[in-house]
């Protein structure tokens, strides 16, 4: 969640540290500071809210070192002010913090008791408290005071740490939320997040849990917690700033929105072989050491491997959250429709508390943007532990959750800058539609002439999204009446309610008004009785078995003076008689409707949380990594 850069070299820090965090304004913050060694010692400046109030505070700053580590803070303990803010100082020592330290309040009592006083309400200035002690109780460098607060920490951080005593050196140590190194001839760079790195170099270290990154100057060295020096690979990352520019487009998520043919076609490409027009998922690295040996593994035997994982799988766990969990819901239905396994889907938070059981042959798909997803992740760990197999979906190479997966899919959606996620959505989606066509392989319930009425359709998908696009007019114009209604119903049957969720999320997340999305069977059951001509209702009822059904749904709502947009296939009569809106989809396989339903309802969110002034690209209270559970 939090943004985290630090640097060490000739340029000005103040301007290295200020442009590495607004490139992760992305991530949510509510407060911003640095602090940049000048004259000797570290000199700290803090501001609540945007990082243009931090900008204000820094231009009649000057500093005259060239170390310094500066922090974008969204709120876990204490309330968003300048106070809480970041970096925090203590006895010469000063830090950022990402994450929870879970035994904060033991070890902020213990302080207490010694005479400790207390400047914040977080549970991070502790960190530079407890550095600060080792450093007066015998330790001789910050380094060793790092290596006796490690032990002492529960939860999930990582901090970067500088001492007035040592000028030219920076620390940075990690338990679960991410921290990379940057390394350039004469500079180093320490951030949460790549974007932060790539203007000034592109080697860089990942760094894993438990480890310590200690630079002096323009040399680095990593150690684990416990002291014990490591070797460790620097990888060569293909990203450009660029990436991340808005393209003219008024916001990143629009431009995103639009990005979605191409992400779709980027993330089957690796796995459609077209001369066949079938199916090959290879490169997922079951049976490798690592990644880098999933990288140079022969494709064939690789897949050999895959095929043989498959055929032995006998019950599939979906584990994700948020808008990865919808993803994962529609992934549930192609899985057990195509492969007839049995799959079971949870949300990351829930999966450990409930104690699942997981057989020997099971398979977890764990799904993360980021791949770093703190819930997700322990996830992961929990079914390791457990003797399955993990298979992760992720949008970055090299993540956390990438790193300890035994097989190895990728989104390929590129960088998705604003909070609320779409291209990664719809780039999992064409994922799963794969998984699902090689699950059914392996176990025999796929022909090829199947296998390639799938993946015809499936290669149209980008086009018929293009299509869709049009809809971008239409909710630009309709924003202006669709913010007044009180409330929204999203309804789908099928394949198409996990969609219905994903879009009364979207609108949660980017409008802040009041929507739910329903399996559309379940309107008498409850949800009927919010009807009325206040409330906005979304079906979602393209040309499919349930179509019927879905209609008979619609035809109960209506009858109590609800207001409808329906979106369904082609030129629906029907569908335009009971709507106030009918929204047509281009006429595909039901495996290819979630890709074309989404985009509809990711405009009719955007375009209304626009129209009501809000902040699309960074809406209040959320983060586009979440980082801690």
């Amino acid at each position: 969640m939090c943004g985290i850069v630090g640097y060490c070299g000739p340029k000005d820090p103040k301007q290295v540290i200020y442009d590495g965090l607004k490139t992760l304004e992305y991530r949510g913050y509510d407060s911003a500071g640095v602090s940049i060694l000048d004259h000797g010692d570290f000199k700290r400046v803090r501001a609540e809210g945007k990082l243009a109030a931090l900008k204000d505070k820094l231009e009649v700053e000057n500093f005259d070192g060239h170390l310094g580590i500066g922090h974008t803070r969204w709120a876990t303990h204490g309330e968003p002010s300048e106070r809480n803010a970041h970096p925090h100082s203590f006895g010469g020592v000063s830090i950022v913090h990402n994450g929870i330290i879970e035994n904060y309040t033991e070890l902020r009592d213990k302080l207490k008791k010694k005479g400790a006083d207390f400047e914040s309400d977080t549970d991070s200035e502790l960190v530079a408290h407890l550095l600060a002690e080792k450093l007066t109780e015998g330790c001789e460098t910050l380094l060793q005071a790092v290596f006796q607060v490690v032990p002492m920490l529960k939860g999930a951080y990582a901090v970067l740490a500088v001492h007035n005593e040592e000028p030219d050196t920076l620390i940075a140590f990690k338990h679960g939320p991410p921290l990379l190194l940057g390394v350039a001839d004469d500079e180093m760079i320490v951030a949460s997040d790549v974007q932060a790195v790539i203007e000034h170099t592109n080697k860089v270290i990942y760094l894993d849990d438990d480890e310590v990154v200690f630079t002096k100057g323009n040399h680095f060295e990593i150690y684990t917690a416990a002291g014990d020096k490591i070797e460790k690979d620097i990888i060569d990352i293909e990203w450009s700033e660029e990436k991340a520019e808005k393209q003219g487009y008024d916001h990143f998520m629009l431009k995103e929105i639009f990005e979605q043919p191409r992400a779709v076609a980027a993330a089957i490409e690796p796995h459609i072989n077209l001369q066949t027009n079938t199916v090959q998922l290879d490169r997922l690295g079951f049976g490798c050491r690592d990644l880098n040996e999933r990288e140079s593994v022969d494709r064939e035997q690789d897949y050999r491997v895959t095929q043989k994982t498959f055929s032995q799988v006998d019950r599939i766990f979906i584990v994700a959250c948020g808008t990865s969990f919808y993803a994962g819901m529609v992934g549930e239905y192609l899985i057990e429709q195509i492969a007839r396994v049995p799959v079971e889907i949870d949300i990351a938070s829930e999966f450990r508390y409930r104690k699942p059981v997981i057989t020997k042959n099971s398979l977890v798909i764990v799904i993360s943007q980021s791949g770093e997803t703190a819930d997700t992740l322990a996830a992961v760990r929990l079914a390791k532990e457990e003797g399955a197999q993990i298979l992760s979906i992720c949008n970055v190479k090299r993540s956390s959750i990438d790193r300890e997966s035994d097989g190895h899919l990728y989104m390929n959606a590129g960088v998705e800058v604003g909070v609320a996620s779409t291209k990664a959505f719809v780039s999992t989606l064409a994922v799963f539609n794969l998984l699902a066509i090689e699950l059914g392989k392996s176990k025999g319930k796929v022909g090829l002439d199947e296998e390639k009425r799938y993946v015809d359709n499936i290669q149209l998908a980008p086009h018929h999204m293009e299509t869709v696009l049009s809809y971008n007019t239409f909710f630009a114009e309709a924003a202006h009446t669709l913010k007044k209604y009180k409330g929204f119903l999203y309804m789908g049957r099928g394949v198409n309610f996990p969609i219905a969720m994903e879009g009364a999320l979207k609108l949660k997340e980017l409008a802040y008004m009041h929507a739910e999305g329903y399996a559309a069977g379940e309107m008498k059951h409850g949800p009927l009785a919010l009807v009325d001509e206040d409330m906005a209702i979304v079906m979602l009822a393209p040309s499919d078995e349930l179509y019927e059904k879905t209609v008979s749904n619609l035809e109960e709502a209506k009858a109590r003076g609800g207001n409808f947009i329906s979106i369904g296939t082609s030129d629906n009569e029907k569908l335009k008689e009971l709507s106030q809106h009918y929204l047509s989809l281009p006429e595909t396989s039901w495996v290819v409707n979630p890709l074309l339903e989404v985009i509809p309802l990711q405009l009719l969110a955007y375009h209304v949380a626009k129209a009501l002034g809000h902040d699309v690209d960074q809406p209040r209270n959320l983060a586009k990594s979440v980082t801690v559970e």
